[in-house]
């Protein structure tokens, strides 16, 4: 089956059509994100309001387990947007800290990368948990961008080479059919 097409007058607009469900998007949906950290599914869920704390970007449980929301871009070389994950990773308890003290520093974006590990399972890219990253600070208002640094790995492949359209597309109907399935 056909995901994805081209319409208008110059045969040049993309458009996307599920391949699960048939809906038709004016465009590729490129941006795909999970609210919480794979490690949140380990609480028990009668013990998550008592044990975890959320806010906004940042995630701790049992005041001794920090997480922080960042995005991982993967650039699509023959298209004009980005493959873009919102991801958590680990982070030290001092890092943890000074990002907090830092939250809305303008000056942030000089601090060194801060080291963590992937908590969020990415489509497609086989086992992503605990892949090694970086967390570069962006400016006030924005998620740090996470740069993996694990080698070998395809995800970091593709985050330093780029995929190509038809690559986008393949990723994205995985993930809308796995979406369906969790309906």
């Amino acid at each position: 089956m056909e995901i994805f097409s081209f319409l208008g007058d110059d045969n040049t607009k993309p458009i996307y059509s599920c391949s699960c469900c048939g809906k038709i998007y004016d465009e590729l949906p490129l941006c795909f994100g999970t609210d919480y950290p794979e490690y949140y599914y380990s609480v028990p869920p009668n013990e998550r309001e008592t044990r975890i704390e959320l806010h906004e970007s940042l995630f701790v449980v049992d005041d001794q387990y920090f997480f922080h929301r960042g995005r991982l871009t993967i650039p699509i070389t023959d298209y004009h947007e980005d493959l873009i994950f919102n991801v958590w990773t680990t982070i030290s308890k001092d890092n943890f800290d000074k990002r907090m003290n830092l939250w809305s520093d303008p000056n942030r974006t000089k601090e060194e990368p801060y080291f963590g590990w992937l908590q969020t399972s990415v489509p497609s890219y086989g086992d992503t948990i605990n892949l090694k990253t970086i967390s570069i600070e962006q400016e006030v208002g924005f998620i740090p961008e996470i740069i993996l640094i694990e080698e070998g790995h395809s995800l970091t492949l593709d985050q330093e080479n780029g995929i190509s359209y038809q690559k986008a597309v393949e990723i994205v109907d995985t993930i809308i059919r796995l979406q369906h399935k969790a309906d």
